[in-house]
């Protein structure tokens, strides 16, 4: 596995959740990345993209101002911090490395894939 995602679990509405993704060498440090997640019996769609030296970040407009993502290349390890969560944040997360230095919305330009990891808010 060389993309390990870790961190899910049951909150409750409001509270908050850091999300890893740890790669298992560095080969990915020159690589933007991703978050993505996946609602039951939906497609995934895109949360959050960071280049490959952190100076770039964009959101999904549904998550923007509540998550924060971020990465420490000398960890081989990105985060995602979740804020104010809702039920409509239900959902496996997936964390991804793009194929170039800059990530994007488009879950084809991440050829590498983490196993997901679950988070439910209940209400």
């Amino acid at each position: 596995v060389q993309l390990q995602a870790s961190g899910g679990g049951l909150v409750q509405t409001g509270d908050s959740l850091r999300l890893s993704c740890t790669a298992s060498t560095r080969r990915f440090s020159n690589n933007g990345m991703g978050w993505f997640r996946q609602a039951p019996g939906k497609e995934r769609v895109f949360v959050a993209a960071i280049s490959w030296n952190g100076g770039s970040t964009f959101y999904a407009d549904s998550v923007q101002d509540r998550f924060t993502i971020s990465r420490d290349n000398a960890r081989n390890t990105m985060y995602l911090q979740m804020s104010g969560l809702t039920p409509e944040d239900t959902a496996v997360y997936y964390c991804a490395a793009a194929r170039k230095a800059y990530g994007s919305r488009s879950t084809s330009d991440y050829p590498h894939w983490g196993q997901g990891t679950l988070v439910t808010v209940s209400s």
